[in-house]
């Protein structure tokens, strides 16, 4: 039986809050009504997923590389953002619990936006 875990490697901040943001969703996965259960909550999920695995990706590669993967993650944040919301608005998420991620998920934006922007002037043509 191995060790029990006191702390977590280290991650990139943004790779943090987003798996913060995912283990929030998942205990509010776990508990939504079976209308969008295997819908909807399953499409968000999934999309959780995909905006991890490209921040991840980018976060290994040169910055010219990286503004395709950064882009297609907002994109997923973005997309995420619509469907809890569609999910509050059908009273499949109680108030608390949209207001909590839809929270974390405004912070995970930000912090996205900065990155496509600070990419943007790393890799803008000199003039």
């Amino acid at each position: 039986m191995p060790p029990p875990r006191t702390t977590s490697p280290p991650i990139l901040p943004l790779l943090h809050k987003l798996k913060d943001a995912y283990l929030l969703w998942f205990s509010y996965y776990q508990i939504l009504p079976k209308t969008h259960r295997h819908s909807l909550g399953l499409r968000v999920d999934s999309l959780f997923v995909e905006a991890i695995e490209a921040v991840a990706t980018a976060s290994f590669l040169n910055p010219i590389e990286k503004l395709p993967y950064v882009r297609l993650a907002m994109r997923k944040v973005d997309t995420i953002k619509i469907m809890l919301m569609v999910l509050w608005e059908s009273d499949s998420l109680k108030d608390k619990q949209y207001i909590a991620i839809s929270e974390k998920m405004a912070g995970i934006g930000k912090m996205i936006g900065g990155w496509v922007g600070q990419l943007n002037k790393q890799t803008a043509a000199p003039k």
